[in-house]
């Protein structure tokens, strides 16, 4: 006579449930995936769920000069938002500056992954000089940018006079301060971009390149019809980590002008820094917080509806 299997108590507590075999495992092994999970959810619940619960909630308060919440006003912080010029002033140039940089860093990053890519001699230095710009802090490089734009002793405004162009002013002026941000933003951007477009442009199979050269086809057909549909899924992941870096931009703004000239690079980060710093708004701060997250959630989703359709998966 065969002895019952140990497991037959849960196995008839399973059919009793309704829980086939399967599904049993699969519960199984959903509580032992959430147990290696614990960790990163933990953190992600302290660190990010609760802070972002916590600023909504901040928001529809107006608070004391030590920021307590004082009296509870709804959505009139948000209502507030979109009447007063300095919000919409720091949203128009957040979303300029994301133009400025974004685009420019990709194409940059494409041309320059293009050139590493080459099979010559000692390329391996070029690439590791393009990609220094990863080790730089965003602190540093505003120091260094801050004194190649100085009127007087920058190396930029006397390279420009030896070809006969009246010096710019580069952080002084409003017309080119956010320019000259943008230049730093792209600067650090630009290493990382490229090793990672370097990165999938060799992970191409060579048998594409040398059927396509047998076929007759040039380089520039190869790398319209070859390169570029297969680096599409790259640049998708770029674009999404540009335009988030983009607006996220703090330091160089911090240090190279504090938002000035003429409110000309108060980017919605360091709007939202001074008013939680320096003025005390600490519900406006909060709810500019939460109009910048749905913004950049908003962007996200657009991408991940209507640009991914354009990607190619390998």
């Amino acid at each position: 006579m065969n002895s019952p299997s140990v497991d037959a108590p849960l196995v008839q507590s399973a059919r009793r449930r309704g829980l086939s075999g399967p599904q049993k495992r699969q519960v199984r092994t959903f509580f032992l995936a959430l147990g290696y999970l614990a960790p990163s959810l933990i953190i992600f619940l302290v660190f990010i769920f609760i802070p972002l619960v916590r600023t909504f909630w901040l928001s529809s308060y107006i608070t004391d000069p030590i920021g307590r919440p004082a009296m509870f006003v709804g959505l009139m912080q948000y209502k507030k938002l979109f009447a007063t010029p300095v919000f919409m002033n720091s949203l128009m140039r957040s979303l300029t500056f994301v133009l400025y940089t974004v685009p420019t860093t990709l194409l940059l990053a494409l041309i320059l992954a293009s050139l590493a890519n080459l099979r010559l001699r000692f390329i391996s230095i070029f690439r590791i000089i393009f990609s220094l710009s990863i080790a730089v802090s965003g602190a540093t490089a505003s120091l260094m940018f801050m004194y190649l734009y100085h009127p007087s002793i920058g190396s930029i405004n006397y390279l420009l006079e030896l070809i006969g162009i009246t010096p710019i002013p580069w952080l002084v002026s409003e017309s080119s301060a956010l320019p000259a941000v943008s230049l730093v933003s792209v600067w650090l951007q630009l290493g990382l971009n490229t090793v990672i477009l370097l990165a999938a442009m060799q992970s191409i199979p060579d048998e594409l390149y040398e059927s396509a050269m047998i076929d007759g086809a040039n380089g520039w057909s190869r790398f319209v019809h070859i390169t570029l549909p297969f680096l599409s899924s790259t640049f998708f992941f770029l674009l999404i980590v540009d335009v988030l870096a983009a607006f996220q931009t703090f330091t160089p703004i911090h240090i190279m002008t504090s938002g000035g000239p003429l409110e000309s690079t108060n980017l919605l980060v360091y709007s939202i820094y001074r008013e939680f710093y320096f003025n005390g708004q600490y519900g406006f701060a909060a709810a500019q917080s939460i109009m910048l997250f749905l913004i950049m959630l908003g962007l996200t989703i657009f991408q991940f509806t209507v640009v991914e359709r354009k990607v190619f998966y390998e």
